[in-house]
């Protein structure tokens, strides 16, 4: 997304393009997938003054404004990613945990069927399987 089109988006809500937001909004793109704290490293190297909950409340608005979404990779913090990267499941190995993603369409059916059966919309683009990849499966992973 380019800087003018971030800031006529903020300008349409009443709101303004400062430069922690275009930080933000930057570091999520050249990290690919990353935590709050993540992005609050990479913002800090621009701008050494940003604390941590600036990062998150920026976080929360690039999320509101559909620029970005979140998952749950861990336990910890949720990992942040464009929005406008194409849908995706997500594989997280408890053994080296390695992030790996396959496309929504494998787990389809299973969407499909809850929502016949149950009445339940999936959101695909939160859903995080986690078990042991194929490297540490053979022994041939980074242990922890």
């Amino acid at each position: 997304m380019s800087e003018s089109s971030l800031a006529e988006m903020l300008r349409a809500r009443g709101l303004r393009l400062t430069p922690q937001r275009q930080l933000v909004l930057q570091a999520v793109l050249d990290l690919g997938h990353a935590t709050p704290e993540q992005v609050h490293t990479a913002v800090r190297e621009v701008a050494a003054g940003v604390n941590i909950t600036t990062i998150y409340r920026t976080l929360e608005l690039l999320e509101r404004l559909g620029l970005v979404t979140h998952t749950h990779l861990s336990h910890g913090s949720p990992t942040y990613h464009a929005a406008g990267e194409h849908r995706h499941v997500h594989l997280v190995c408890r053994e080296c945990g390695a992030v790996e993603e396959v496309e929504p369409a494998l787990v389809q059916p299973l969407a499909d069927q809850l929502a016949a059966q149950r009445n339940f919309s999936v959101d695909i683009e939160h859903v995080s399987f986690f078990g042991v990849c194929g490297r540490c499966h053979d022994g041939n992973g980074d242990e922890k």
